[in-house]
């Protein structure tokens, strides 16, 4: 089995291959070594080799350098802990590490799966830095559209859940904005149209775009050999990792018709179902032949 990081591989039943939008540098390979972890070795609670971790990351195209550069990266971070014998390394999740992936776990697995309810009322965020101050704008820009909040106005930030006020307080906090912010919880008036403050707030083509690469990407896909599962499970919960940060989650009377992220969201709990137990078949192979 061949995983081409330049795309090759496109036939139905192929292994998902790198995507042609994108490579595998050292930050992907950071990245795709997460998603291995949060998947085969948080739940199994597992000390793992670096032979293990090496092939599993050779097998979705990244190189044995890179893939050896993101583990010190990671473990540098201080989400995992090494423990030589011999001359051989095996790894383990540190506490913030298994907190961490934890924490990503609940929010991958659980988005999108379930119906959101919305009383119309909006969370109102008003922050205004001087545009001088560009690396802290840059911060309160990033951080805030994490967390799902969109931008219809300068210096104006809204979400159609109010209980973001709490992670909206923690953000500004950290970032020592808090006395310079006001927020309120208010419904749309009669001024305007509230469809269009929703496109100036959020780019909701370019999520439904990443949706549909999504769905192009893994609908048709059937792979056969016990190493094209890995790879596929892999790819999927890597791509889908993405979602939470790009879409700020709306009620459905907010979005456009035919949303590509319900079909997209049955696509990755349907995929994910089908493959885990493979996968994790053959990732404990890989575990166990490593461990000889």
């Amino acid at each position: 089995m061949a995983v081409a990081p330049d795309g090759g591989g496109d036939s139905p039943g192929a292994t998902p291959a790198l995507s042609r939008r994108r490579e595998v540098g050292e930050g992907s390979a950071r990245s795709l070594l997460m998603t291995i972890l949060g998947e085969f070795v948080l739940p199994f609670g597992q000390l793992v080799w670096t032979a293990t971790l090496v092939d599993s990351l050779r097998l979705v195209g990244v190189e044995e350098g890179s893939a050896r550069q993101a583990l010190g990266r990671i473990a540098s971070e201080g989400w995992l802990t090494s423990d030589r014998v011999g001359r051989r390394v095996r790894w383990s999740l540190t506490d913030a590490g298994r907190e961490l992936l934890e924490e990503g776990a609940n929010r991958i697995y659980s988005f999108g799966s379930r119906e959101l309810s919305w009383d119309g009322r909006w969370l109102v965020v008003l922050i205004s830095i001087p545009e001088s101050m560009r690396a802290l704008r840059h911060k309160v820009r990033t951080q805030l559209s994490w967390a799902g909040f969109g931008s219809p106005l300068p210096g104006v930030w809204i979400s159609p859940h109010a209980e973001a006020a709490a992670e909206a307080k923690a953000i500004l906090e950290g970032l020592d904005l808090s006395d310079k912010a006001l927020s309120f919880v208010s419904e749309y008036g009669a001024l305007g149209n509230q469809s269009d403050m929703v496109l100036a707030a959020w780019d909701l083509a370019e999520v439904e775009c990443h949706y549909r690469e999504f769905i192009e990407d893994f609908s048709g896909l059937k792979p056969r050999s016990a190493d094209d599962i890995l790879v596929a499970q892999i790819r999927l919960v890597h791509e889908w990792r993405r979602f939470p940060f790009l879409d700020p989650q709306l009620p459905r009377v907010l979005l456009p018709p035919h949303w590509s992220g319900t079909a997209a969201t049955s696509l990755f709990e349907a995929k994910h179902a089908e493959w885990r137990e493979p996968a994790r078949r053959r990732w404990s192979q890989l575990a166990a032949a490593n461990a000889d």
